[in-house]
């Protein structure tokens, strides 16, 4: 269809920003290309808006589903498999970036991960692509005056933030690596949060789930010889692929609030090989890890 392939750019870009991840945006505009490949447009006046609420309606398909199966995995004792991006490759393709690049970055995809997602596409669509509400009501099934309240609800808790969050983030996290490797274990506890919850999901069987920050810490002070860490967001977060001999052997997710460190997710074993961590660890500069 030549139309959307006219409107494609910013097709990618609203995907792009809803989703938080290209692999999953191009995987939107396919299903959506379906859907629109399918329907009677002789009727449609605006086919740009059109096409932007086709794309939206399978994003917050993608959404809920995705929230859905997070719960389920750890329902069922594994680790949901996560959304890894380069720590410094955050922004669409290059058409798609001069669209949304500097509205929505890495930097608030921490938050936007912590919204319902009708309140994520409500948000999207109205702050950073100024789509009236009255177009986003019925993407969300709910009245213009209800979507206007949805995007609101976002709009405070991504003002609420801490901008600067993602780069402490990081710096937390690289102390805490810092101290792993030279087994400082004062130095763990420093950046552990007293009741710090590690979930590791070896692809064995069993989650297996460390609390407290000690015991976290005693973990943490096994040196996983020959390993290198490479930054990454994870799942919108700060987190890390360690690499053996190059090879991705694990993905780390930390949660910090308040500087310190709350919850580690760790994830290895076979489900790695699907997630192309070998694009993330290409070229990245890295450090020793321990594990």
């Amino acid at each position: 269809m030549d139309e959307f392939e006219a409107h494609r750019p910013h097709l990618q870009a609203v995907a792009t920003r809803i989703l938080g991840s290209r692999a999953e945006a191009d995987d939107a505009l396919q299903e959506a290309w379906i859907r629109i490949d399918r329907a009677d447009t002789s009727e449609v006046d605006n086919v740009g808006g059109w096409l932007t609420t086709v794309v939206s309606r399978v994003c917050l398909t993608m959404l809920d589903a995705r929230k859905r199966r997070r719960e389920e995995a750890l329902e069922a004792g594994r680790l949901p498999d996560p959304i890894v991006t380069r720590a410094d490759d955050t922004a669409p393709d290059p058409e798609g970036e001069a669209l949304a690049a500097d509205a929505v970055g890495a930097a608030l995809l921490v938050v936007l991960e912590t919204l319902q997602p009708a309140e994520r596409l409500a948000f999207v669509l109205h702050d950073v692509f100024a789509v009236p509400f009255e177009d986003i009501a019925p993407i969300v099934g709910k009245s213009p005056a209800a979507a206007r309240q949805l995007a609101s609800r976002a709009r405070r808790r991504v003002r609420g933030a801490d901008r600067d969050a993602p780069t402490a983030d990081r710096e937390v996290v690289e102390a805490f690596l810092a101290a792993g490797r030279s087994g400082d274990f004062e130095g763990l506890l420093a950046v552990l949060d007293p009741d710090v919850v590690l979930r590791a999901d070896g692809g064995g069987g069993a989650l297996q789930i460390v609390e407290g920050a000690r015991a976290v810490a005693g973990r943490a002070q096994v040196a996983g010889a020959g390993r290198a860490a490479h930054p990454a967001i994870v799942d919108g977060a700060a987190g890390f692929v360690a690499t053996e001999a190059g090879v991705p052997v694990a993905v780390l997710a930390f949660t910090v609030a308040d500087g310190r460190i709350t919850a580690i997710d760790a994830l290895a074993g076979p489900r790695l090989a699907g997630l192309g961590l070998e694009a993330i660890v290409a070229g990245d500069g890295n450090h020793e890890v321990a594990s």
